[in-house]
């Protein structure tokens, strides 16, 4: 029995040392083994960039040259105020109301200004801009007939303004077609121009605010009447010519504006000076006035006033 028992345990020995050498034992690695293939990219090589242009894209072609602007309407442009050598530099024209006037070669309005003296314009910058003088690099002519007399006179730029009767002629940039009076009366210094102004006016209509039209001056000093005089005659020397000294002319016959109502005269005095007269009424400064616009002589002694425009 026990060796039986030993028989039987040699054979599950044996049994067990074939199986061992029946199974290899697995070879260690030789290396690490390789990493796992990472997995391939979808796209091989990035997609390359769209080509990017050599140049930069030219703009649309701008225009040779910029639009021109909209033409400006005829009522804001300025009048030319250079006279054409081709014909007459000043003309004669009718108005409705004023009769005849001067106007430029384009048949535009000519003014006057009070402010300025014989042969010499106060008219400069804005004012120059308002009102273009008539300018000329000729000789002015004017329509057979004409009876006042035609010259120039030198502006601070130079230029030549032409001249009528001594006085500087200018447009009205306001005025937009021929015909146009828009500056009449304008701040009763600016007047349009009768061919038979011979000068500068002696008498002319101003405004003021409580008394209305009156007359002055040409510098805008208020002239008065004396209720104590009678047509054509004034009652007031001496010591009442002193306060209140009269208007007078050195020869000649007072001028008065176009559109002026009344008619303006002269009167002979004691002396032999001329004084100017308005409708047979003798003119008269007061002392007293200072400067233009002043009226501190309406009703002294409630015989002197002011003389309306249309008295």
């Amino acid at each position: 029995m026990s060796r039986l028992k030993l028989v039987f345990v040699g054979v599950i020995l044996l049994s067990q040392v074939l199986l061992a050498c029946s199974t290899p034992a697995a070879a260690p690695p030789t290396a690490a083994p390789p990493p796992t293939t990472a997995p391939v990219a979808t796209a091989t090589t990035a997609p390359a960039p769209t080509t990017a242009p050599t140049t930069a894209p030219a703009p649309t072609t701008a225009p040779t040259t910029a639009p021109a602007p909209t033409t400006a309407p005829a009522a804001t442009a300025a009048p030319t105020t250079s006279a054409s050598t081709n014909g007459p530099i000043v003309q004669i024209v009718k108005d409705a109301k004023l009769g005849d006037l001067l106007a430029g070669p384009n048949g535009m309005t000519l003014y006057l200004y009070t402010k300025d003296a014989p042969d010499t314009s106060n008219c400069t910058g804005g004012c120059a801009q308002a009102w273009p003088p008539l300018t000329t690099t000729s000789d002015p002519t004017g329509p057979a007939g004409l009876p006042g007399k035609l010259g120039t006179t030198t502006r601070a730029d130079g230029t030549k303004q032409v001249t009528y009767n001594s006085m500087p002629l200018y447009y009205f940039a306001k005025d937009q077609k021929a015909g146009d009076v828009m500056g009449q009366e304008v701040g009763y210094v600016w007047f349009a121009v009768p061919p038979t102004m011979a000068g500068f006016p002696t008498v002319k209509a101003a405004k003021d605010s409580k008394l209305g039209e009156l007359l002055t001056d040409q510098k805008g000093m208020t002239l008065y009447r004396f209720t104590k005089d009678v047509p054509d005659t004034s009652n007031c020397y001496d010591a009442c010519a002193q306060a209140w000294p009269p208007v007078l002319v050195k020869s000649g016959d007072p001028i008065g504006p176009v559109g002026l109502s009344g008619k303006l005269g002269v009167t002979t005095r004691k002396d032999g000076a001329k004084q100017v007269t308005y409708n047979g009424v003798p003119l008269y400064y007061y002392a007293k006035d200072q400067k233009p616009g002043d009226t501190t002589g309406q009703n002294v002694g409630t015989v002197w006033f002011i003389v309306p425009e249309g008295e």
